[in-house]
């Protein structure tokens, strides 16, 4: 069973995690059989290593981490390797897979432009 961890920084504002829950939100409706997990790096909870652990309670045997990061700053390029590693000495048993950040991908950044130039309703 494919699992996946929405991985994102983390904030105190409560309002701040909405976003990446919808992210998560969208995940699970476009694959019901996906189990999906938000995870943070810091200031929220879980944890990256707690939602893959209820995520490989629920069944996945594959992870794929989506790091939600515009670009390939410090914690995507260092920060977030270290707790993949992690991950794989915890469950041996598991795939993992880290996604490039969100903001890496030319589908992402195209539709950001689109949004920047359409005239609103």
């Amino acid at each position: 069973m494919l699992g996946v961890i929405v991985f994102a920084h983390g904030s105190r504002d409560p309002l701040w995690r909405l976003p990446v829950e919808r992210v998560a939100q969208q995940i699970a409706e476009s694959d019901p059989a996906a189990a999906v997990s938000c995870g943070y790096l810091e200031l929220c909870e879980p944890d990256i290593g707690t939602a893959a652990g209820a995520l490989i309670a629920r069944g996945a045997t594959h992870v794929r981490v989506l790091p939600l990061f515009f670009g390939m700053g410090k914690h995507a390029r260092e920060d977030l390797p270290v707790l993949m590693q992690e991950l794989h000495q915890a469950h041996p048993g598991v795939r993992f897979e880290q996604l490039p950040a969100a903001g890496e991908d030319p589908r992402l950044t195209a539709l950001l432009a689109r949004i920047a130039l359409e005239t609103p309703a």
